[in-house]
């Protein structure tokens, strides 16, 4: 971003501590700064360090998202820590916490913060393996974990996320809830990171208090100059896709937004798509997250252009905004901002270095983009890039409080507060440091003559050449990914002769393209210099590499692979490939064997790999043609096509306004009640069971006529009918709203005016029957979250012969992901009348039963649940009043 950026949000941009390379802290605190300096992180989280009304966290539970105060997570971070204290979890006694990203593991790594117990997180997709051997090597005393990450015959007790108590009530502090406060200082450890890299043992590295307080302090100082210009936006939303496993997510995901006094947010996908849709609904501020998500939000954006047919003029634009004022460029992309809501301004990228296209992509486009350097042993952050003062390319400047210089090799080094205590072993923790203090990352930068750093790789992975020059595997890759066939890239060296010679692994981003690998390097080729040129290739056959939680390539793999295809004992396809450990995952280890075996997955295991696949490949996947993929082959083929746009369908949220209830209400008082009594006054059975309910709820029923949703809202009482929205078939209500082609000009009309009329009257939704359910689910679990009840007809269509149809499975997903209530409710009586062909009924002959609420356990399957409701419906046509 230009200087001539807005004052206003440069301001704001430094008050999140953007600023690391103006920060006026020394490199080494002296005796007086440091007695002035915190002692602990404990100090960051006390029940007056933030209004407890505030949202500290709000992740997503299924289809809802949770929402957790600062007094919440107090709460339940209390309740923790009791619970260590209860199992006699002593100051320094190790606690594995494994699992996806959500306020429950922010509230457990606080518990152990609170009774001085060392936490060592652990990515939620680790190998079981890897975490037993972790869990044993730490030493763990009690693990916390995921449900569907619980392996049997594990080393330590094992709590499931999820076993909480009730945070609307409990004590907030240490003393409130009877708790002796732990002494601890800068100097104690707070958590071991264990880090597998390229290899299969673990290293633990070992943080402290002062580790992470070296980073934060300096950020919390300069917030403190600009906090009057934070009120402006307050409060801020930070989207942490970044595990918490890491400790950069949990810099941007616990501590900087507790500074702040800011929101976390928290998300289970990297889906581009839903990952848009989150930033605008939830009005994110800041997205922190790596750099292929980054490229594949790049991605989305031309997408969704070019399905519009404004992909051409966009590129136009781009072009001509290349040297515009920022306010300019802000204004000419205006289209874009709207789409990721007007809040969004900033991207924070961490795990991996940015492609310089993609830096200059979403900077163009009036957002802030900042990058830094740091790993796991420097407590994150090395350097952090300055947005305003941008070298292209570059990682930034020296953080405060350390000292950074090159080697002779080019290799950078590191000294300060922040580095970390040093490497975990059973008999006490070796160092990390040289002599003088110097931790050696391994890693090569350049410098400039500004100062700012830039990334040449890793130092053990220079090639050296025959000719006994070095080639760094970064340079090769830049250029490999200039050519518009790759999609990615990683370059190796191979051992030949004593020697070694880079060699180019290609991801393309069609498969089409594999004939033309060689002229793909050649290009290349073309602009690196003699000693550099590739004269290997392979083509990965897959539609992505291994990667790691973070999104790196696993190196180790696709070596093996390289080495394997260059000998001659290539494949189509890695036997362990990324499409095969999805499958084995959601089939529970009986993944199909072969391109040729059929996918004997259940209709609820074809919902989860539609997710998983779109997750893994970060991509949107046309749902009626993953319907038709039967065999392994077939999803290949599926995921090697152009990723499909998705079918459009529109989920109102003005129809829940205030307004729009209003009309409703007398609506439904002064047309539709008196209508529908005149057509037959119904007979209502049940209604007891509605007493001690409130919303929000889900009610299900048989499906007989388009009149059911009015017989139903007839038998709630009032408190619950004002807050109902209906689902109902997304491709009728898409055909009113837009009609097809060759539509009549008075049907055309007709239809849009019984859209608007059905969708203001009776608060509906679409809900497609053929693609696009999960989208319709997921403004179902928004609609949820907003108190609003919700009323579903499980059978998908109307009857036609006056019997229940199958509940579809997708009923028993809704419920397992919401977590609701399920109020069953039967008609009778309707069919009659509709098979006669008679349009009025006399008085009872319609009967309208409320059965007595259900609640499902997490153990119980999708399918488990669709059959259960189906008997509860079915069984309501048994009893009488």
């Amino acid at each position: 971003m230009p200087r001539g950026a807005s004052v206003r949000t440069a301001r704001i941009l430094l008050s999140c501590g953007m600023r690391a390379n103006l920060f006026p802290f020394p490199a080494r605190m002296s005796e007086t700064q440091r007695a002035m300096a915190r002692q602990s992180l404990l100090e960051y989280f006390q029940p007056d360090s933030r209004p407890s009304s505030e949202i500290a966290i709000a992740w997503r539970r299924g289809y809802r998202m949770v929402r957790w105060t600062h007094a919440d997570l107090l709460r339940a971070a209390m309740w923790f820590a009791r619970e260590l204290d209860s199992r006699g979890i002593a100051k320094g006694d190790r606690v594995l916490l494994w699992g996806e990203n959500s306020g429950e593991w922010v509230a457990a790594f606080l518990g152990c913060l609170f009774r001085g117990a060392v936490a060592v997180p652990m990515d939620a997709i680790a190998d079981q393996s890897f975490a037993l051997r972790v869990a044993r090597q730490a030493g763990a005393k009690l693990a916390i974990m995921d449900r569907d990450l619980s392996p049997e015959n594990f080393a330590a007790p094992v709590i499931l996320f999820g076993q909480w108590g009730e945070t609307s009530e409990g004590p907030t502090s240490l003393s409130a809830s009877g708790l002796a406060e732990i002494p601890v200082g800068r100097g104690d450890p707070i958590e071991i990171v264990f880090t597998s890299g390229t290899t299969a043992e673990p290293r633990g590295v070992v943080l402290t208090h002062g580790n992470l307080l070296a980073n934060l302090e300096p950020i919390e100082k300069e917030i403190g100059r600009y906090r009057k210009y934070e009120r402006i936006f307050h409060p801020l939303r930070f989207l942490d896709l970044l595990p918490l496993s890491h400790v950069f997510g949990q810099l941007l995901g616990i501590f900087l937004p507790q500074i702040l006094g800011a929101t976390s947010v928290f998300l289970d996908t990297l889906n581009p798509g839903e990952v848009i849709e989150v930033i605008r609904t939830e009005r994110v501020s800041v997205l922190a997250t790596v750099p292929r998500l980054i490229e594949s939000l790049r991605d989305q954006v031309e997408r969704d252009l070019d399905g519009n047919g404004s992909l051409e003029r966009f590129r136009r634009d781009f072009a001509a905004a290349e040297n515009e004022h920022f306010l300019k460029r802000w204004w000419r992309f205006r289209a874009v901002h709207r789409r990721f809501g007007w809040r969004f301004w900033a991207i924070i990228s961490g795990g991996a270095s940015l492609p310089p296209e993609a830096e200059k992509f979403w900077g163009r486009l009036g957002y802030a983009v900042i990058q830094g350097y740091g790993l796991t042993e420097t407590t994150s952050l090395v350097s952090l890039n300055h947005p305003f003062r941008l070298g292209r390319g570059s990682i930034g400047k020296a953080m405060p409080g350390l000292e950074m210089k090159l080697s002779n090799e080019g290799e950078i080094l590191v000294r300060g507060e922040n580095v970390a205590a040093g490497y975990w072993k059973e008999a006490g923790v070796a160092p990390a440091v040289d002599a003088e203090g110097w931790f050696h990352t391994g890693d090569l930068g350049q410098k400039d003559e500004n100062g700012n750093l830039y990334f040449k790789g890793r130092q053990k992975n220079v090639i050296v050449t025959a000719e006994g020059l070095n080639v760094y595997p970064a340079d090769l890759e830049t250029e490999l990914r200039k050519e518009p066939e790759v999609s990615d890239c990683v370059v190796i060296g191979l051992e030949r002769d004593g020697n070694a010679e880079p060699c180019a692994v290609l991801l393309l981003r069609d498969s089409s393209e594999r004939d033309h690998a060689a002229e793909i390097v050649h290009r290349a080729n073309q602009r690196l210099a003699g000693f550099q040129q590739m004269r290997r290739w392979v083509v990965w056959p897959e539609k992505d590499f291994p990667r790691t939680s973070t999104q790196k390539p696993v190196l180790a793999r696709i070596r093996e692979f390289a080495e394997a295809n260059l000998g001659g004992q290539a494949s189509e396809r890695l036997a362990s490939s990324p499409l095969a450990e999805v499958l084995a995952r959601i089939s529970h280890g009986a993944a199909p064997q072969g391109d040729a075996s059929r996918l004997q997955l259940s209709s609820i295991e074809r919902v989860e790999l539609l997710s998983a696949l779109e997750d893994r490949y970060q991509v949107d996947l046309s749902e009626t043609e993953f319907s038709n993929a039967e065999t392994v082959a077939g999803l290949e083929r599926l995921l090697e096509q152009p990723p499909a746009r998705a079918p459009l369908y529109h989920y109102p949220r003005w129809a829940q306004s205030r307004p729009i209830r209003w009309i409703r209400a007398a609506s439904y008082y002064l047309l539709a009640r008196p209508a529908m009594f005149l057509l037959g006054e119904p007979r209502f059975h049940g209604r007891e069971n509605l007493r001690p309910l409130d919303s929000p709820l889900l009610i299900i029923a048989n499906h007989i006529t388009y009149l059911d949703p009015g017989y139903i809202l007839a038998a709630l009482p009032a408190r619950l009918r004002r807050r109902v929205a209906v689902a109902m078939e997304g491709e009728v209500l898409e055909a009113m709203r837009t009609p097809p082609q060759g539509t009549g000009v008075f049907s055309s009309v007709l239809g849009r005016v019984q859209y608007w009329l059905v969708i203001t009257l009776f608060n509906v939704f679409p809900l497609p029957q053929r693609a696009g359910f999960r989208k319709s689910f997921g403004f179902a679990g928004d609609l949820i979250d907003r108190g609003w009840s919700v009323l579903v007809f499980p059978e998908g269509a109307r009857t036609r012969d006056g019997k229940m149809a199958p509940f579809r499975a997708g009923i028993g997903l809704l419920v397992k992901q919401t977590r609701l209530p399920v109020v069953p409710v039967r008609l009778d009586g309707i069919f009659e009348r509709k098979q006669a062909g008679k349009k009025w009924a006399p008085p009872a002959k319609i009967e309208v039963t409320v059965g007595a609420p259900v609640t499902f356990s997490e153990t119980q399957s999708a399918e488990q649940i669709a059959q259960e409701l189906q008997r509860c419906v079915a069984a309501l046509g048994t009893k009488t009043d």
